[in-house]
């Protein structure tokens, strides 16, 4: 059986900047879920958010939003499309 894909945003809110390192080595072991990343840094307070644009299976995009969100002073929210397309 064929896993069936579904395009998708995640936001992360990176409220410490001592935990960028993480997020990147999370962002780096699934970049082949990954189709577009934008980040915005506030120097002023150290945080950031990050937005991804996303394509994958729901196992796979609910394994990456569960590695992120497991990172202490990270919040991860994610929608995905609801239609479907062969993997």
């Amino acid at each position: 059986m064929e896993t069936e894909k579904r395009l998708g945003f995640v936001g992360i809110v990176v409220e410490s900047r001592e935990e960028i390192d993480r997020v990147n080595r999370v962002l780096t072991d699934c970049a082949r879920l990954i189709r577009g990343r934008i980040g915005v840094p506030n120097p002023e307070d150290g945080t950031a958010v990050i937005g991804l644009i996303t394509e994958g299976s729901n196992e796979e995009l609910g394994a990456l939003t569960g590695r992120l969100g497991n990172i202490p002073g990270i919040t991860v929210k994610s929608a995905l499309t609801g239609r479907k397309k062969p993997g």
